[in-house]
């Protein structure tokens, strides 16, 4: 089939009647009108009506392989430059729809999907490897454009480099028992962002393994028997757009993933018991420039939106003339802009690698990744001082719709906005920095790829430092 609909999507995900609990109730009618998830499934919706609308038809979708329908580029594996170019676009074109705030939009995993995918050749020849699994399953999910959550992070219970819980009563999800129809998982993992909003959920492990038991990769539907998804307090705290102009639309869930003795089918795995496969395929893989890509894809739209806000709320209360204001703008601009520039040279400098895929430089997207944690929440603090006292008093809508109107048009106006659309700007501000949909972002950013400082880790022992050294060498040999 081709590329969905909004509405296809979400007659789908409402079918599979997920269990998933929210506030200690198990949700029983249709997913997608439940308070937690309508606003964030709705605004998915849109970004899949987006493919099948004309003018953005050939940038947002491509002729299948196999049938010739068009389904959707965010599963593109790109062997030329101008694929590559043609997925950043489309990942631009969709996060400009959520101002970058849905880190889990279909592009995200799709983007997995299709990377492990053409990399399944490592799995070739491996111990309980199943490389042509996965290039079907890849095909499968294309042609059905299907979505997905993940999860590959284990409980925190204990953190310490070589702890090792009772494999008898286990937390981390491992698996118990293996039969003819496939493999049982006992446990639970951490954190499926869209938990319950997807077809599919897509687990596997992201290295530290010690057992064999932990070492897995499949994906099951997410309805699969014993499977559930208990979520968090929702941040979207009502569906007005004035009050909650961005946690109304864009927040997504998410959730503790529980496998109570959870048949995987031999068919959906794609590795077991392999644990030298299980801590390194993902960095093996082309998982790391291409997951990067899409990802600094987001994010630079995120802060361009951010530096938007900003500069809204210094116009509009007559700021721009002081130093501290155009030196705090300056902050944000420069991460912006490096930002954008480290994309640049990765795209810029992409080549063919070992899968025949045209892989942008992993460098300078190692380095954007490890300076935005350290980018956003500036900016996020930045657009708090700018609008200071002006993001506390903020009136809600029934406030306007009130006899206090005429009050609040009077007093709460700026040099540039009546007081209705001031109000408005410093709720978006408000809900971008200070609401807990805010917060949450900032958070979630910090520890988007895990740990900062093992991302830092990462780049300094992968970036080649050679040339530089023979350069001071050289130097040196001159004195």
């Amino acid at each position: 089939m081709p590329a969905i609909s909004g509405d296809d999507y979400l007659r789908r995900i409402d079918q599979l009647k997920t269990e998933v609990w929210y506030n200690g109730q198990k949700i029983s009618g249709p997913i997608s009108q439940h308070p937690a998830f309508r606003g964030a499934m709705k605004s998915q919706a849109e970004l899949y009506d987006i493919q099948l609308k004309d003018n953005y038809k050939e940038l947002m979708t491509y002729p299948s392989p196999t049938t010739g329908d068009r389904i959707g580029t965010s599963y593109l594996q790109p062997i030329t430059k101008d694929d590559l170019f043609k997925r950043g676009k489309m990942i631009r074109t969709w996060a400009k729809k959520h101002g970058g705030m849905m880190g889990r939009s279909p592009d995200y995993m799709n983007t997995i999907v299709m990377a492990f995918a053409a990399s399944a050749s490592f799995l070739k020849g491996k111990t309980n490897c199943f490389p042509e699994r996965l290039v079907k399953f890849y095909e499968e999910a294309r042609e059905k454009d299907l979505s997905f959550t993940h999860t590959f992070i284990n409980p925190q219970v204990n953190r310490s480099e070589y702890y090792v819980e009772d494999s008898k009563d286990p937390i981390a999800a491992r698996i118990v028992d293996e039969t003819d129809e496939g493999v049982i998982i006992k446990g639970a993992r951490l954190l499926a962002t869209q938990g319950g909003m997807t077809d599919e959920i897509l687990v596997f492990s992201a290295g530290g393994i010690f057992e064999d038991d932990n070492a897995y990769f499949f994906s099951i539907p997410s309805n699969a028997r014993g499977l559930k998804f208990i979520c968090r307090e929702s941040f979207q705290k009502g569906d007005s757009t004035f009050n909650y102009p961005l946690s109304s639309r864009f927040e997504e869930m998410d959730s503790i993933v529980v496998f109570d003795h959870v048949l995987i089918p031999w068919e959906r795995i794609f590795s077991y018991k392999n644990i030298e496969v299980g801590n390194h395929f993902q960095r093996s893989s082309a998982f790391l420039p291409f997951n990067l890509h899409q990802v600094i894809h987001r994010q630079i739209v995120k802060l361009e939106f951010a530096l938007g806000v900003a500069e809204e709320i210094i116009q509009s209360i007559k700021i721009a003339g002081y130093e501290n204001v155009q030196s705090k703008m300056a902050d944000v601009i420069v991460g912006l802009e490096s930002m954008k520039g480290l994309l640049t040279k990765a795209e810029a400098n992409a080549k063919t690698d070992e899968f025949g895929l045209m892989r942008p430089e992993v460098a300078p997207l190692q380095a954007a990744s490890s300076a935005f944690p350290t980018i956003y929440p500036r900016v996020i603090e930045i657009i708090q001082l700018l609008g200071a006292s002006g993001l506390i008093s903020i009136p809600t809508e029934a406030d306007f719709n009130s006899e206090l109107r005429c009050d609040l048009n009077q007093y709460l106006q700026s040099a540039t906005l009546d007081a209705e659309a001031r109000v408005k700007l410093f709720r978006l501000a408000w809900d971008l920095t200070m609401s807990p949909f805010g917060t949450r972002q900032t958070q979630y950013e910090r520890f988007f790829f895990g740990n900062p400082y093992k991302l830092a880790s990462e780049l300094y022992f992968g970036y080649d430092k050679q040339g530089a050294r023979e350069f001071v060498q050289s130097f040196m040999d001159e004195i």
